[in-house]
C-alpha cells in the first residue's frame, strides 16, 4: 500500500504514481525525479499549502523551520502573485538544493524567486504584507513563527508538531484536554488577544497524525470565510 504518510524517499521508481496532468501529479513526478524528498514531506506541502491559499493570497512569503523547502515553492506555484519566498533554517539539509535546482528547472518562472537560507529563526525580519508559514515546526519552533508574525503583523500558518509541555504551554486546560490540544489552544487564544481572526483546520490524518492547521490574520485584513470545500478536514489528497 503506498502510504502518503511513509518517511520513505520518493525516488525515479515512484514517478509512475503520480500519472496524471494536475499541479499536484507534476509535482509529485518532479519531486520523485528530485530522488531527495520524504513521501510525507510532499503530501504535508501539497495539504498545507492549499488550504493557506484558499485564505491568503499574495505577499512574501516566509517558510520558516523550512527544513527542504518545499512548502515555500508550492505556495508560489498554487498564486504566482506572491513576489518571492524565502525558505528559513537553522541548518538546511544539503539536499534542499537538489529539490531546489528540480523544481525551477520544471517551472522556469520560479527561478530567482525563492531563496534558501540559512538563519536562526530571532534574527527573521518580517513585514506585515508577509505569509509567514510552518510545517511541523518542532516544539516550541512553533510558538517562535507565531510571535514573530504576531509581531510584524502578518498573516500566518502553521502545522504544530512535537508538543512538549516542558517548553510548550498547555495552560490550566489539562484537566480537561490532552496536553498537546491545549497547547494548540493556547496558541489560538494567544492569536485572538493580539487581534487576530483565527481559522482551525485539519489535513488529513493519513498523511500526518499531527495534522492540526491554525491560520490566523490580523481582523483588519482577514479575507472572507472560506467556502464549504474548504473547511473539508478528512478529504483525499488533492490529485
Amino acid at each position: 500500500m503506498f502510504s502518503p504518510g511513509s518517511k520513505a524517499r520518493l525516488t525515479e521508481k515512484d514517478v509512475g504514481r503520480f500519472p496524471g496532468d494536475t499541479l499536484f501529479d507534476r509535482l509529485g513526478r518532479t519531486v520523485c525525479r528530485a530522488g531527495v524528498l520524504p513521501r510525507k514531506e510532499l503530501y504535508e506541502a501539497w495539504e498545507v499549502a492549499r488550504r493557506t491559499r484558499r485564505l491568503f493570497r499574495g505577499g512574501r512569503v516566509m517558510d520558516l523551520a523550512a527544513g527542504h523547502g518545499l512548502l515555500a515553492h508550492v505556495l508560489l506555484l498554487l498564486d504566482d502573485s506572491s513576489p518571492r519566498a524565502v525558505a528559513l533554517d537553522t541548518h538546511l539539509p544539503p539536499s534542499a538544493a537538489r529539490l531546489h535546482e528540480v523544481l525551477v528547472d520544471a517551472w522556469p518562472r520560479l527561478r530567482d524567486r525563492v531563496a534558501l537560507v540559512t538563519s536562526p529563526l530571532d534574527d527573521v525580519s518580517l513585514h506585515e504584507d508577509d505569509l509567514v508559514v510552518a510545517s511541523h515546526a518542532c516544539g516550541a519552533l512553533t510558538d517562535v513563527v507565531l510571535a514573530h508574525a504576531i509581531t510584524a503583523a502578518a498573516r500566518v500558518a502553521v502545522l504544530p508538531c512535537c508538543h512538549d509541555v516542558e517548553t510548550c504551554d498547555p495552560g490550566p486546560l489539562t484537566g480537561w484536554l490532552d496536553a498537546a490540544l491545549a497547547i494548540d489552544v493556547r496558541r489560538v487564544a494567544a492569536l485572538e488577544r493580539a487581534g487576530y481572526r483565527v481559522w482551525a483546520q485539519r489535513i488529513p490524518a493519513a498523511v500526518t497524525p499531527k495534522n492540526r492547521l491554525l491560520l490566523g490574520a490580523p481582523s483588519g485584513r482577514a479575507p472572507e470565510p472560506p467556502s464549504p470545500r474548504a473547511e473539508t478536514t478528512d478529504a483525499a489528497p488533492c490529485r
